[in-house]
């Protein structure tokens, strides 16, 4: 049998997911990865060597568990955390540990550049502003901190093609991973040498960029000895890891749209066109489904905030256990809410130095409303970025839940109700590795788009109906939620500690 591989290159670890022709999924294994360093609030960083030794455990244990070798995979796709700086040396070696997506260290960075360039005409180059958690702003960071780092520069790599070139000896990336980098023209899907040109970079540090769904390279002999697989084995582009959850999803098509709860929160729609919100609350990037983009918000710290919860304060304790006691609470958390600004926020605030925490809090409230206040909070964020969505002109007509979150009935009934739209599960629900073990099978031939393996492969199994009295609560809860920001900007621009 024959069977095409999906690796994702994730936060908290590397998943290893193996499909058949048919896109079912057949096994998947996991390499945890070590935590995230923060040495400083709003701080990030990662090892890719790390990345690497847990993307060679899990090939292997996927391998093994399925009792196949190497030569019965017969392609690859890659996925991965978005934005992180991977720096290396004339020798292809690492300089510093990455800088990942939710680090927020470089807002002085942004400023610099938006004065440099104007927003305006950055909107013009790569249709985005330029964000603190982009890999643009972090490579400057380097540049302004790290001096002797950054004159080692050769190569400019995204944690996924750092996995990639350890695989296959090519510097490579994709249309939709680089999107995230604010160097690329989303519009054009090249790299915008207008950015790249007047921030005097050298355009040799940057990857070459392909389709998706394009074989980059192959496995190399000694990522063969490394990982079990047959040295030659096609390596397609993938994505960026929200456009391949996004291909998991099936959202490769307009009217459909995902929300994704996972470390972060995601709101992600399909787009035939390049439609841009002009105050940037939104991301416009390049698809993984060639032609195509996608328009998606954030919340940084979405799933991040139960975990957080968890960890610092229910040690040990069961995620349904905790989304169980949530329910006990009643709808609105009696007047409690939750900022999910752990790591600053993005949409739709753009602002790197918001922070998070409860507010109302009386004696009277037990920890069930906390948690429930968190859980409502989060979703108030990703209803903020679905309202942006459609304020810009993307049709939406269901939302489809996948992530850790929707794994939660209770979790999503509450964003149907917070939504008031239908909330859709999938037969498979594991998204951005699955995502890229699909854009494998386009890659070597087995499907011709990526529409039709999605087509072929993709199936809602369950739904879920908003609730008109919580629908009532919520939009009155969400308006209370959207003031909370205001008035609390000035206080967020005090320096942290």
């Amino acid at each position: 049998m024959a069977y095409w591989l999906g690796i994702d290159v994730g936060t908290g670890g590397t998943r290893a997911l193996l499909v058949d022709d048919a896109g079912h999924v057949r096994l998947a294994s996991t390499a945890p990865h070590e935590d995230v360093r923060m040495e400083r609030p709003l701080w990030a960083e990662q090892r890719p060597e790390n990345w690497w030794d847990a993307a060679k455990q899990a090939v292997r244990s996927v391998l093994s568990e399925a009792r196949i070798s190497g030569k019965d995979v017969r392609g690859v796709g890659l996925s991965g955390q978005m934005h992180g700086l991977v720096i290396l040396d004339a020798a292809n070696r690492v300089i510093r540990p990455a800088l990942i997506w939710s680090d927020q260290r470089s807002q002085q960075q942004v400023d610099w550049i938006n004065g440099k360039i104007g927003k305006d005409a950055i909107l013009r180059y790569t249709a985005n502003p330029v964000l603190t958690g982009f890999t643009l702003p972090k490579l400057l960071w380097v540049r302004d901190n790290e001096p002797r780092n950054f004159e080692r520069v050769k190569k400019m790599l995204l944690p996924k093609d750092y996995v990639r070139f350890q695989l296959t000896g090519d510097f490579a990336s994709d249309v939709s991973d680089a999107s995230g980098t604010a160097l690329f023209d989303v519009v054009q899907r090249r790299w915008s040498f207008e950015m790249v040109d007047a921030l005097q970079l050298d355009r040799t540090i940057l990857a070459r960029v392909y389709e998706s769904s394009d074989v980059t390279g192959s496995i190399s002999a000694d990522a063969a000895r490394d990982t079990g697989l047959e040295p030659g084995t096609p390596v397609v582009g993938g994505g960026g890891d929200q456009a391949s959850s996004a291909v998991g999803n099936g959202i490769v098509v307009t009217g459909v749209v995902s929300c994704t709860i996972g470390t972060s929160g995601v709101v992600f729609a399909h787009s035939d066109k390049p439609q841009y919100d002009p105050a940037g609350r939104v991301h416009t990037f390049c698809h993984a489904v060639k032609g195509a983009w996608h328009v998606m918000g954030v919340t940084q710290g979405a799933g991040l905030s139960l975990q957080w919860f968890r960890n610092q304060l229910a040690p040990g304790t069961d995620y349904d256990v905790l989304t169980a006691e949530a329910a006990t609470a009643p709808a609105g958390s009696q007047g409690l809410y939750w900022l999910p600004y752990l790591m600053g926020e993005r949409t739709p605030h753009l602002d790197a130095s918001a922070r998070g925490g409860w507010i109302g809090l009386t004696a009277k409230h037990k920890r069930a409303d906390l948690i429930r206040a968190l859980l409502e909070g989060v979703s108030y964020s990703q209803k903020d970025c679905l309202d942006i969505i459609e304020q810009i002109g993307v049709t939406l007509e269901s939302v489809r839940a996948s992530g850790g979150g929707a794994r939660s009935p209770f979790w999503r009934q509450m964003l149907a109700d917070v939504f008031d739209k239908r909330v859709v599960t999938l037969q498979t629900q594991e998204g951005s590795a699955y995502g890229a073990a699909l854009l494998a099978l386009v890659g070597t031939g087995v499907y011709a788009s990526v529409p039709e393996v999605t087509r072929a492969a993709i199936h809602e199994v369950d739904s879920v109906s908003p609730h008109s009295d919580a629908v009532r609560i919520y939009a009155s809860g969400h308006a209370v939620y959207q003031s909370l920001y205001p008035a609390l900007k000035a206080f967020y621009q005090q320096p942290a500690s």
